[in-house]
């Protein structure tokens, strides 16, 4: 797969078509530890996005992408430039292919998060963590930098 191949995959996965009128989307949502929201994004059924952020030591883009299926989500795809620290393909795990960049995407995770949820840490600037779906950016390291936060996909 070239790198552009790789980028449109990525791109598929996060596009938003247009909700039908009176539609409710499943809600991914950002939250600190005491309960304040401070992100929010519509993401309907069989659409998805992405978390992204630089990695700490190298500073290359790294991309976790899921997926709203049936209001579960589930993990889809990872792009690693490299494999450095804290990263690689588990076998049994997905598939590896090439980026067409010298990285790796790993495709076919097909991993549901247990309960919809999961905490992360963003990091400072540098790291810049982000949700990504593909009309929108939110930086969580702006946002929040190392505080605790949920990503939750909940019904609307």
């Amino acid at each position: 797969m070239t790198g552009l191949g790789a980028a449109a995959l990525v791109a598929a996965l996060i596009a938003l078509p247009a909700l039908a009128e009176g539609a409710k989307a499943d809600v991914l949502s950002a939250r600190l530890a005491d309960g304040t929201e401070i992100a929010r994004l519509e993401v309907p059924e069989g659409n998805g996005w992405c978390v992204v952020w630089r990695h700490s030591v190298d500073g290359f883009e790294v991309q976790d992408c899921y997926e709203n299926r049936g209001g579960r989500m589930v993990l889809v795809t990872s792009l690693q430039p490299d494999f450095a620290a804290g990263l690689g393909h588990i076998p049994g795990r997905g598939v590896q292919r090439s980026d067409g960049q010298g990285g790796y995407l790993i495709e076919g995770l097909d991993e549901p998060v247990p309960g919809n949820a999961y905490v992360l840490r963003p990091g400072g600037p540098n790291v810049d963590h982000r949700l990504r779906t593909a009309d929108s950016e939110v930086s969580l390291s702006r946002l929040a930098p190392r505080a605790r936060v949920t990503l939750a996909l909940t019904p609307e």
